[in-house]
Parts: C-alpha cells; structure tokens; sequence
C-alpha cells in the first residue's frame, strides 16, 4: 500500500508541476527560435539575387559591347578592340575582370587565354547574339561569367564565335552581407524588444486566473455557493461551470450527511432512552420470569435501532452516492435479481404466515446498479410483509414489454389511503393506522434509488380489493445498433463520405 502511495506522487519536476505561465511562453518562444535561423538563411539566399542582379546586368553590357567590336565577313572573325576598352574592363578596384573572343575550335583571338572555356556543345535552345550567365572558377577564385555567340546568318554552328567576360564577386559578397546585416542587426533589438512583449502580455492576459485563485482561497470554506461568470473571459467559462458543478454535489452532499446526522440524533434518541430504561428495570428485577421480559425487551429494541442504523446509513449512501462501484450502471436482468431478492425473503414470510410469490414472463433488461436495486427490492418487499398479516399474499411482478420494465409489488394488507399515496416516501413519515412499527425510512429508500434510475416510485390502493400496490417503472434497454458493413463498391463508400474542406 505505502509503495503503491509513494510511486503515485508526482516526481519534482514532473509535468503536474510546471507553470502554466512558462508552458505557454515556452511554445511561443521555442518556435521563434527555430524560425530565426531559417530566416537568416532564407535572406542571405535573397540577398545574393538581390546583389547579383545589377552586376549581372554590367556584365552583359560588357559582352554586348565587346561583341560589337567583332565583325564577321565571310565567316571570318575580325576583331578591332581599342586600348580604351580594354582600360575600361581592367578599371574595377574591387574584383579582378576577365574577357576573351574564341573560335568554337579553341582559338583565342583576344584576352585571357587561361579564362575558362563555355561547354563548346551548344544545345538546340542556344541561340547566336543572346547573352548567358555561369559561375566557373579561375586560379582558384570563384567567378560569374556572361558569355554570347555571334554568328552570320545559315552560319554552322561550329564556325560560331564566343564572346565572355568574367569578374571576381567580391563586390557581389560585400553587397549581400551588407544586406543581410541590415536585415539581420535590427532583429537583435527586434527579437529581445518582442519576447518583453510577449511576457508582459502573457502577464495580463493570465490576469483572471490569477483573480480566480484569489477568489476561490479568499472564500469561505462553508461558502458553497457557484463563482459568478460575469466577469470571466470566454476561455475560463467552461472550468468555472465545472467547477461551479463540482460545488453543487458537494453542496448536496453536505446537505445530505446534514440530513443524516440531523435524522439519526432525533431518531436513534427515542431506541437508546427506551433501551436505557429497559436495562434500569431489569436491574430493580428479582423475578427471573419478569426479567427475561426485560431482557426480550431489550433485545427487540436492539433490532429495531439495528434496523434503524442500517436504513439511516442506506439513505446516506444513496443520497451522497456510495463508493464509485456502487455508482455504476449497465446493463442487468431485473427480473433475475427481483428472483433473488425474493428466494432471500422467502423464510421471513413462512414465520409470519405470508404467502410470498414472484411472476415474470422472461428476461427484463434495463441499465441500472445493482446494488441500488436490490435495496430498492428489499425496501418494498420488506415494507409488503410488515403491513400483511398472517394468511396474508404478497406478490413481486415483473412486466416487460419493448420501451419499459414495470415491478410491481403487490399485497392485500392493511392497504393505504390516496391521501396517504404521496406522504409516505418521506423520511420518517409512517400512517396513523400502521398496526407494524418501522421507522419511515423504507420507501423513502426506495424514492431516492429510484429517481437515481430516471424513475419514480408509487404506492397506490390495490385495484383487485384489499391491500395496496407499489410500482417502480424503469426504462427497456436496447443493445447498441452495431454500425453496417461497408459496401462492396467502394465508389458506394465515397458517396456517403461527408464532403472534406468547406
């Protein structure tokens, strides 16, 4: 048992013990962590085709205007480049330019010969005079190149000329840093600056628990009144009714061991005197036939606070709700266990001279508990034996049919009055003309189990003749409709899909 307690207590650290403050912050801070390298990879990606652009543009410039200095006559090449141009492409401070007119058999016919060559297989999408873009790499440095080809008219392919011009991307990296820093830097000031924001929103929004809290310890522990949903937010709605829920069955608990302790002092008051004053005589006694008088006394006044006891703790039970297996309903045969309640009884009616009989036609299912039910029984058979007198009938009926199951416990005793038809399932409540003692509380029993079941109890003047008839009517159970087998044409099952998205 000790073993079982301790490993049931949460472990520090454990889930049950972490704030909610910080569970909520943790997801909201956690995903902006994983975003933020993400994002300082997406814009470096961005900022280098943000920088390549305008130097890709310069680059085409210089093939175009390189390609203009190429004049073909007769498909011969003839290249008039000026020491101007030639100035003009090695002018860059920053990265290294490059350039060269080749054959498409190799031939240099000016600038570096070392410069990388261009795939000399022209695929069929290629197309003389338009200008294209490659990254290659030149004595170890990383380059963006631009290349063209010139042709003549129903020139062959491979008399064609290439023109290409290449630059270092120095200029290009120190462009794309500067804009990755310019995303990037703000963001260290941004990032900080949003997680105070959040906190300090997450402070107030969890405001109205903390104002709950405040509320629930600052009450009264006999207040079991309901919280006041008007100034919770819609969020917290739900756990208050719950919680107001909650109250309300202990509220009716407490209201019930009240009852119970309220009853049993008045009750249990008049058998313990009795008792007592029993006992006072049978000590002045020196009889002995008039002592073992006392003493049967006694012992009769035992039973009875016997009973009273059991009957008082029975109605605390089912009023508070029992232990939980005593709260749990399935699904039963009434008329098996009203058979059994009745074999139970059986003894107690041959010593009083009662004929005790039982009658079904067959299984009655409804849902219920139990052991509720069989005191509900026991209460009626037991209230049907006290009011018939010798040579009397007493008889438990069991009637089904698709939509209820009705007991009937019938008997042809002293009877009851209509007047008298309602008064009697309250507590303690007994008629004038009982010729049986008993304490008021059995068919009171036989109320609460019953309404416990979606039900109400009657007492009523029986229709044959003498006596009186208490009926209890429950609900049929159905078996749960099992679910259709799929169809075989699946185009079937489609149909009856609900439709997926709005």
């Amino acid at each position: 048992m000790s073993d079982r307690k301790a490993n049931s207590l949460p472990s520090p650290g454990s889930e049950t013990e972490r704030s909610l403050f910080g569970e909520i912050l943790d997801w909201m801070l956690a995903p902006l962590l994983f975003v933020w390298p993400l994002s300082i990879a997406f814009t470096h990606y961005f900022a280098n085709n943000v920088a390549n652009f305008p130097y890709d543009q310069a680059l085409r410039e210089h093939v175009a205007a390189i390609a203009r200095q190429v004049k073909l006559v007769n498909g011969k090449p003839l290249l008039t480049l000026p020491a101007s141009t030639r100035a003009l492409l090695r002018a860059d401070e920053t990265d290294s330019v490059y350039f060269h007119v080749v054959t498409r058999n190799g031939k240099l016919l000016a600038g570096d010969k070392d410069l990388p060559m261009p795939d000399l297989a022209i695929d069929a999408d290629v197309m003389a005079g338009e200008i294209y873009l490659r990254d290659a790499e030149f004595n170890g440095q990383d380059l963006r190149l631009a290349y063209t080809y010139l042709a003549e008219a129903n020139m062959p392919k491979d008399r064609w000329v290439v023109v290409e011009v290449a630059e270092t991307i120095e200029k290009r990296n120190q462009l794309a840093n500067k804009i990755v820093a310019s995303v990037i830097l703000p963001q260290f000031i941004i990032i900080p600056l949003a997680v105070m924001l959040v906190w300090f929103g997450l402070s107030r929004g969890l405001r109205p628990l903390t104002r709950l809290r405040k509320m629930i310890e600052t009450r009264d522990p006999a207040d079991l009144s309901p919280i006041a949903t008007r100034r919770v937010p819609e969020e917290l709605e739900p756990l208050v009714e719950a919680f107001n829920e909650m109250l309300e069955r202990m509220k009716k608990n407490v209201e019930a061991q009240q009852r119970f302790v309220a009853d049993a002092a008045h009750q249990m008051r008049t058998p313990l005197t009795g008792l007592k004053t029993q006992a006072q005589l049978a000590f002045r006694e020196t009889d002995p036939d008039a002592l073992r008088h006392a003493l049967r006394q006694i012992a009769m006044g035992v039973d009875r606070a016997g009973r009273l006891v059991n009957q008082l703790l029975t109605l605390a039970r089912t009023e508070g709700g029992g232990e939980p297996a005593q709260q749990k309903h399935e699904p039963l045969d009434l008329a098996q266990l009203i058979r059994d309640v009745v074999e139970d009884w059986v003894m107690v009616a041959i010593e009083k001279g009662i004929d005790l009989g039982y009658e079904s036609e067959g299984p009655a299912m409804i849902t219920g508990n139990a052991f509720l039910l069989r005191e509900l029984a026991k209460n009626l058979v037991d209230n049907a034996l006290r009011y018939t007198p010798s040579g009397g009938r007493v008889t438990c009926r069991i009637l089904a049919n698709p939509n209820s199951v009705v007991l009937e416990v019938e008997d042809d005793g002293v009877g009851i009055s209509e007047a008298d038809s309602e008064l009697v399932f309250e507590r303690f409540y007994r008629v004038n003309d009982a010729a049986s003692e008993g304490s008021g509380l059995g068919l009171a029993i036989v109320q609460e189990i019953a309404m416990q079941h979606d039900s109400k109890a009657s007492l009523r003047p029986n229709p044959k003749g003498q006596g009186a008839v208490a009926r209890v009517v429950f609900a049929a159970w159905r078996p749960p409709v099992p679910p259709p087998p799929p169809p075989d044409d699946f185009s079937e099952l489609y149909r009856q899909s609900p439709p997926i998205g709005p």
